[in-house]
Parts: C-alpha cells; sequence; structure tokens
C-alpha cells in the first residue's frame, strides 16, 4: 500500500494524572473511582454518550449481577444498578434488567458530571500513542476540532478493543486458531408488543419459517426480545458472522448485514409467533453494533476455562463473576448451533457459585502504566465470554481506578507496585465482595 508521510504538531490538551479511553462500563467505573479518590482525570468517549455496547449498540439488557445467592457486582455496578432500579428499568431472572437506553445516558451523564475531577469529551478517538521503555507518555486523539494530545501519569484502556494496548506494542491474541471471533449483532428496539402474553421462540416455528424461506440464513441461535418498558421490547436478534471489529470495512458489512436481516424477524415475530407479537414493529437498530469478541490483551495471567470449571479464586482477585461460557455460534447452521447449545447448557453455575477475576489479568505484558479494562482483559477464547458482560467490566473497571489511585498517590505510577493488600482494602471499602441478596 503506498503510504503517505503527514507531519505536523499536536497541542497537548490535558495533563492529567490518568486517561481513561472509552466511556463504556469498565471505562465509566475506572474514571469514577479514580475521581473519587482525588485523581484528575481525562476521559476520552468516541460516541455522543456514555454507555458502550448498552447505549450506541442497543443492547438490551444488562445480564445478571448476582448468582443466586450474592450480588457480585458490588460497588460502582451497585449504584448503576441502583439508579436503573429507581428509574424503572424491569427485572427478570434474579438481578438482570432491561434497559433503556435514554435513561440510562441520563444516569451516566449525572454519575460523571458529578465529578468535579474529571474532564471529558464526546465523538473523541484514539489515534495513537507515545510509548517510551515500557511506558506510555501521551494519548493522541481526535476530535472535531482536530488531533490533540493528553499526557498522563497513567492510562486505562477500555476501548472494548484494546485499541491504546496495541497501538503501545502489547501483546494479543484474536478469535481462535483461525482468528475467527463470535459474530455481532445489531441490537434493536421494538414496538406494540403485548408483554403479558409474550412467548419466545419456538423452535419449530424457526424450522418452518426456514422452510418457507422467510430468512437468509439459518440462524437457530436466536437470544430473542427483552422486556424494556410497557410494549417495548430490545431485541438481541440476528447474527452478522465473520466479523472483525477492528477493521472499519468488516464494521460496514455486519451493519448492512443487520439491517437487511432485522425485517426477516420482523416477519418472523407477527406471522409465525403471532399472539404477543402479532403487531410488533421494528422501530430502530443501534448506531453500533454489539460486539461479543475482539482482542484479547495478553496480560500477566491468562483466565482460562480451566478456571471457570475450577470455580478457581485467586490470591489478587478484584471480583468474583458467575455468567456461563457464552461462545456464540459460529456458523448460521444446524450443526453449529447443536454444538453451542450443549456448550451453553454444560457450562454454568450452580446457585452461589462464582470464579475469581485477578489483578494480573489487567496489567499488559510490556506495559509499565496502563491497565487494560473490560471484554478485552487477558483470558483465552472460551473464558472471554464469560467475562465480557457489563456487570464483570463493572468490576474490573472500579478496580483499575482504584489500583491507579495507589499508584498515583505512592508516586511510581507502576501497575504492579501496588500492594494488593492495599488494593484488596479499597475494593472492601466500595462493598465490592459479594453480599447476601
Amino acid at each position: 500500500m503506498e503510504q503517505l508521510q503527514i507531519k505536523h504538531s499536536v497541542p497537548i490538551r490535558h495533563t492529567v494524572d490518568l486517561c481513561v479511553v472509552g466511556g463504556g462500563p469498565a471505562g465509566l467505573a475506572a474514571a469514577i473511582l479514580a475521581a473519587r479518590q482525588g485523581l484528575s482525570v481525562f476521559l476520552a468517549e468516541s460516541q455522543g454518550f456514555f454507555g458502550g455496547a448498552a447505549t450506541a449498540g442497543l443492547v438490551p439488557a444488562f445480564m445478571r449481577f448476582d448468582n443466586g445467592v450474592h450480588f457480585l457486582a458490588g460497588g460502582f455496578g451497585k449504584e448503576v444498578y441502583d439508579r436503573c432500579l429507581a428509574a424503572g428499568f424491569p427485572v427478570s431472572h434474579g438481578t438482570s434488567l432491561g434497559i433503556q437506553p435514554e435513561r440510562l445516558k441520563k444516569i451516566y451523564d449525572d454519575m460523571v458530571t458529578a465529578e468535579e475531577n474529571i474532564r471529558f469529551s464526546f465523538f473523541t478517538t484514539l489515534t495513537d500513542v507515545v510509548r517510551e521503555n515500557g511506558r506510555v507518555q501521551s494519548a493522541i486523539f481526535h476530535a472535531k476540532s482536530g488531533f490533540f494530545a493528553v499526557n498522563a501519569a497513567m492510562f486505562v484502556d477500555a476501548s472494548g478493543d484494546g485499541d491504546l494496548c496495541v497501538l503501545a506494542g502489547a501483546p494479543y491474541a484474536q478469535g481462535d486458531e483461525n482468528g475467527s471471533t463470535m459474530p455481532a449483532t445489531l441490537c434493536s428496539i421494538w414496538a406494540d408488543i403485548d408483554f403479558t402474553g409474550q412467548k419466545g421462540a419456538d423452535s419449530r416455528e424457526l424450522e418452518r419459517a426456514f422452510a418457507d424461506g422467510v430468512f437468509t440464513q439459518e440462524d437457530r441461535h436466536l437470544p430473542g426480545m427483552w422486556h424494556i418498558a410497557p410494549n417495548l421490547g430490545g431485541g438481541n436478534i440476528g447474527h452478522s458472522f465473520g466479523i472483525d471489529s477492528t477493521n472499519e470495512q468488516s464494521l460496514t458489512q455486519g451493519m448492512l448485514v443487520g439491517r437487511q436481516i432485522l425485517p426477516e424477524y420482523e416477519r418472523y415475530y407477527r406471522e409465525y409467533l403471532g399472539g404477543a407479537y402479532e403487531h410488533a414493529q421494528l422501530v430502530i437498530s443501534g448506531s453500533y453494533l454489539g460486539i461479543r469478541e475482539s482482542r484479547r490483551i495478553a496480560g500477566d495471567y491468562e483466565l482460562t476455562l480451566a478456571d471457570f470449571h475450577a470455580r478457581q479464586k485467586f490470591a489478587d482477585d478484584v471480583g468474583w463473576f458467575s455468567y456461563p461460557v457464552d461462545d456464540h455460534i459460529a456458523a448460521p447452521d444446524k450443526a453449529s448451533y447443536d454444538a453451542f447449545h450443549k456448550e451453553h447448557q454444560s457450562l454454568r453455575y450452580k446457585n452461589g457459585e462464582s470464579y475469581g477475576i485477578p489483578y494480573r489479568s489487567l496489567l499488559p505484558k510490556t506495559l509499565e502504566n496502563v491497565f487494560v479494562a473490560g471484554r478485552c482483559i487477558s483470558t483465552d477464547k472460551k473464558m472471554q465470554s464469560s467475562v465480557r458482560v457489563m456487570p464483570a467490566c463493572y468490576l474490573m473497571g472500579q478496580a483499575a481506578g482504584l489500583a491507579a489511585a495507589l499508584a498515583v498517590r505512592a508516586g511510581h505510577c507502576q501497575t504492579r507496585a501496588v500492594p494488593y493488600a492495599a488494593l484488596r482494602a479499597a475494593l472492601d471499602e466500595i462493598g465490592t465482595f459479594t453480599t447476601m441478596m
């Protein structure tokens, strides 16, 4: 590819203790917890609002915050949960919540703007970093006003794709041995659903619709419709396969596929399921794909499927979690669905069980002053499919924010020099670890 060399100066707009890239659940938790500890924080978000997949992607529900006995996502996650309950988000399956995206945007706005130590901007995208001897010195962003730099003592990569870490040269893995990742979903909001008479996706009806040629692809994995408000449903419906969230052309194709297949599902819900869905109509799809899997940054410890099987707890846990291994189908065919269904039914916990998320999984190899938090922490492929959901992201983000505060206050600004005993005390103080429901 032909190269064009461009040289220009970049103004340093902010000099702060902590720079957080990404305003989704992990980034919000990191920024807010660090600010409450007295750190000056800059938070960059590429969309026009906070929330990530829940708001830009219209992902319709928080997965469970609990394990049937204990509320696991304590601390920042509990704050968000309580605010959502107070705002009227519907509850299902224990502590799962249907997401009302516009109200969630306002909840997050209020939480961030209440913190005097946080400066932030929307429509702000990371483009490069300045690294020297294992330390990131500056993050380079692009916004409507042009390029600018943020100098910081420490950084949190909560981009979802590990963008800052990769730009800084950290090693990573992506997908399976062939690079294939879980399919994405263009989530959506639907109107005129009678949830008092709701029924789920009947496999027999799906097969009939396949036979009738309703669908472009025979995708039997249908997570379905969530109740988000009276007569409104949030659709986690359909898959775009072969999507690489680090490539804009792949994302473009995924959006086109998502919009192509949603009308097919509208016909399916109305004509084949009927009843509660007889008058269902698609209102809007997300402004961004619901990405389940992207890069996994190589850290000091890789959380694995063996750890899930062992219900493993670690000496440096930053939280405990309990979501099943949920590695979506590899292809739109019956064999892939049968393999997924068997795995998903077997790789889940009983009430009261959980695994630990170790601090070391938040520490990218080769980088001294950077945390990674969210779906791209150091895991294997199977474990990533469990730890990727929003309540777990709150746990990882708040740990990164509190650890950054300890490192800055100590003056060393080294992630690996943070004493776990001090971090655990800070996590205990905000109520991170399990409490009885």
